[in-house]
């Protein structure tokens, strides 16, 4: 009776350290996964900087790369933005006017990683400035200044200052991707400036 009871515990010990070591594996599993699916950038050391540069977090500016081009430089979108952080001519405008107005940097630089990621930190900047919050920033990012402008001051889009009855379907489900690619780049990596 001793050496069956002795087999049962010996064969439960056996069964939690293989339920043990699969539950490490399929959390190890789970982590690679995200690694992979939500990787840095091989410009992490420009978003840092920029994102420093522009009191962003850094991985919010993570987040508009991946969900605007993941990070490819050359990305073009279907109305001719540009870069990683998909800046479109008109905009690249803007951006120079206040950033840099004497300079000699031109449209086609938004295909360069350092010039994109540095007016696209800056846009971003700005847009936290003037909207106050992440969510009404990247509205006024995806839909443009005149249409968040424009939700804030309608009270059937706008509850205490904040944009939640986003009228553009793709602007609402891009927000919403981006505060949640944000949330897994701040979860899954040390972002700390």
């Amino acid at each position: 009776m001793a050496k069956k009871a002795g087999r049962g515990l010996l064969r439960l010990f056996v069964v939690l350290v293989l339920l043990g070591a699969a539950a490490m594996f399929a959390v190890w599993s789970i982590g690679v996964y995200y690694r992979q699916a939500y990787p840095l950038s091989p410009y992490a050391e420009t978003i840092q900087q920029e994102a420093q540069a522009n009191g962003l977090p850094v991985e919010l500016v993570y987040a508009v790369c991946r969900t605007e081009s993941d990070f490819r430089p050359n990305a073009v979108s279907s109305v001719g933005a540009r870069g990683m952080m998909q800046i479109t001519e008109e905009t690249f405008d803007w951006i120079k006017s206040h950033k840099e107005p004497e300079a000699d940097t031109t449209f086609e630089d938004m295909f360069d990683p350092q010039t994109n990621i540095a007016y696209g930190c800056f846009l971003l900047r700005m847009l936290l400035e003037e909207f106050g919050s992440v969510s009404n920033a990247l509205c006024a990012y995806h839909a443009g200044w005149g249409n968040a402008q424009k939700w804030l001051a309608d009270e059937t889009v706008t509850q205490d200052g904040e944009i939640v009855n986003i009228p553009f379907g793709d602007t609402s489900a891009y927000v919403k991707k981006v505060l949640r690619t944000a949330n897994i780049y701040r979860d899954l990596y040390d972002l700390s400036l």
